[in-house]
């Protein structure tokens, strides 16, 4: 298999070229050529495996300029039970007889994303061996939340890597904010970005397409890959566990081998739910992808009608991580549905980039609306949410969740739709405590009381332990203060990278 930007100007890249390189030097995204198509027999026997199992079958169809014993070594390197705290990795919950939820959040970070950022530093590792690349490999993110600890977590003192990391200074909760700024690591940076989320994956897209910075990085040794993602090695991933739930739910006898499912996924820059997309064209058979919003409801808006427009105010939420105006793997969906018409897409995103919008022709947003439905919820909707799952099915939610939780039942109560439908849980309450703690106690019960405070709170009220992975968090020694605007991005790239300030300044 072979892969191509969805700008058109690069193909016939290697896998392991897509996932070093992250994304295409023409501004694109690596896409497959094709869709590798499950047989029956295959889900079938799934049933019957664990999840390392599906994941190796999963991801050799993409991966075949690796050897079987890289990915097994990949995939058991990075889903084991020193890193997941849940034999399963990706356990369903039922919650009725329709509808369950995909905890994806056992990972070291408490986030749906270490499910992809786990593997990756080791498909990474060995792309970089596989193509002959002898420098080190600098990997840029821009988080709204979670992919930066995720990220940093995974990349952590890995031989041949640095990563920095960007995120809005005041776009993400204390806890998120936390877990970055102290994590250890030789080869880890921490930037706060002047801004919002948007301005820091504008500032990361910049540095990417800046060939001269490339350049004068490739003389010092060092190339350029992204652990966002837009690139395919972080995709990828993510398309195992929707699989796998399908698996699950056959084996459970949820239902037969055959039968149809509905996807449900809170969404912000669109490659959660993209995923769930590529698993339905490999032969998963999903009658509706629904794609759940906050406030910040662009994707709404476009799936509603195709007009993609991010020229709207930007609001704040309880749902920190999904505060975004720009849908970044939104361009690979439009590159399928256009049957991988790269003029026309670049066309619309060069619009994007030069307008803030585009439009889609009727054609494309017939294919969209077939497959998609969209809606969003408000802060005081999902509130009200975690509360009343909580009461009724003693299931506590955290704030993305409980926006996917409302935006599917708006669906169901509008379509009539029985579908037994999987919800995709993004990330542990704990993540998020003050908000789901206001939403049981009240506002009142946590007046002067400090996050870390908090969690305890929510955990007595619960009886719900908190999760290891932050119970100590405040007491841990804050290693990075660093902050920029936008427009020095750049440079404190290069003053991190190459020790020309100290980490806790520029």
């Amino acid at each position: 298999m072979k892969y191509q930007s969805s700008r058109g100007e690069y193909k016939s890249i290697s896998a392991a070229n897509a996932v070093k390189m992250g994304i295409a030097p023409d501004g694109g995204l690596f896409v497959p050529d094709f869709i590798p198509f499950l047989k029956p027999q295959d889900i079938a026997d799934m049933q019957h495996q664990d999840y390392q199992t599906r994941a190796c079958t999963v991801m050799s169809y993409y991966l075949d300029d690796f050897t079987a014993n890289e990915i097994t070594n990949c995939v058991y390197s990075a889903y084991n039970h020193a890193a997941f705290d849940h034999a399963a990795i990706a356990p369903l919950h039922q919650i009725d007889n329709k509808t369950f939820i995909q905890e994806l959040w056992h990972g070291p970070t408490l986030a749906f994303k270490d499910m992809a950022l786990q593997i990756l530093p080791h498909l990474l590792t060995y792309s970089a061996r596989k193509t002959n690349e002898s420098g080190e490999i600098l990997i840029l993110v821009a988080t709204s939340g979670d992919t930066g600890k995720a990220a940093l977590a995974g990349f952590q003192d890995v031989p041949g890597t640095k990563i920095v990391v960007f995120y809005p200074r005041e776009g993400v909760s204390q806890i998120q904010k936390r877990q970055m700024i102290t994590q250890e690591g030789s080869n880890v940076f921490v930037a706060a970005v002047e801004g919002n989320f948007d301005d820091a994956q504008s500032g990361v897209k910049q540095i990417f397409a800046d060939q001269q910075f490339i350049s004068d990085l490739a003389q010092k040794g060092l190339r350029m890959s992204s652990a966002n993602s837009i690139n395919w090695g972080r995709l990828l991933p993510q398309i195992v566990y929707y699989i796998s739930a399908y698996a699950d739910l056959c084996a459970d006898n949820h239902i037969k081998a055959g039968d149809s499912i509905n996807v449900v996924v809170p969404t912000g820059n669109f490659g959660n739910i993209l995923a769930a997309f590529y698993a339905s064209r490999m032969g998963i058979p999903i009658h509706k992808l629904i794609c759940a919003s906050n406030a910040n409801n662009v994707l709404t808006e476009f799936i509603r009608s195709g007009h993609y427009d991010r020229n709207r105010e930007f609001h704040r939420t309880i749902s920190p991580s999904m505060d975004i105006l720009i849908s970044s793997n939104l361009e690979r969906l439009l590159y399928e549905m256009t049957g991988h018409d790269a003029e026309k897409v670049g066309q619309w995103m060069e619009d994007l980039n030069n307008q803030g919008s585009y439009q889609v022709d009727e054609a494309v947003l017939q294919k969209i609306q077939h497959l998609f439905w969209a809606d969003y919820s408000s802060d005081r909707e999902t509130m009200d949410a975690i509360k009343q799952v909580w009461e009724k099915h003693h299931y506590l939610l955290d704030t993305h969740t409980a926006v996917a939780w409302c935006v599917y039942r708006r669906y169901a109560e509008l379509s009539g739709d029985l579908t037994p439908t999987i919800i995709a849980s993004t990330a542990s309450p704990f993540k998020f405590a003050p908000s789901v703690a206001e939403a049981l106690l009240g506002a009142d019960a946590l007046q002067g009381k400090n996050e870390f405070e908090i969690l305890t709170l929510l955990s007595q009220y619960t009886g719900i332990e908190i999760p290891a992975a932050i119970r100590e968090l405040e007491q841990k020694p804050i290693l990075h203060q660093t902050s920029t605007s936008r427009d020095d991005m750049k440079t404190t790239v290069t003053k991190l990278i190459f020790g020309d300030c100290p980490r806790k300044s520029v």
